[in-house]
């Protein structure tokens, strides 16, 4: 089942309006296109997942053992002393 897209107005500053228009138009990239791109940039920043895969590979990282030690701890044995 696809979802349908979700529509929100945004407001942006004439600046930054003017880099985005300018962005675009030197990349060949629709503004929807930057966007998608923005955002999924600052969810994976944050740590956030986008898709269901991102979540699920994320909630099995979160359980310890499937963690790799990052060193091992080596016990030194003594040496009797003569």
């Amino acid at each position: 089942m696809k979802q349908s897209p979700v529509r929100r107005r945004i407001e942006f500053d004439p600046a930054t309006w003017h880099a985005l228009n300018q962005l675009g138009l030197e990349s060949g990239k629709r503004l929807q296109h930057l966007a998608d791109e923005a955002f999924r940039d600052l969810l994976k920043k944050h740590r956030r997942p986008v898709t269901l895969r991102d979540a699920l590979r994320e909630s099995v990282r979160m359980q310890p053992a499937n963690d790799r030690p990052s060193a091992t701890m080596h016990q030194l044995r003594r040496v009797p002393a003569k």
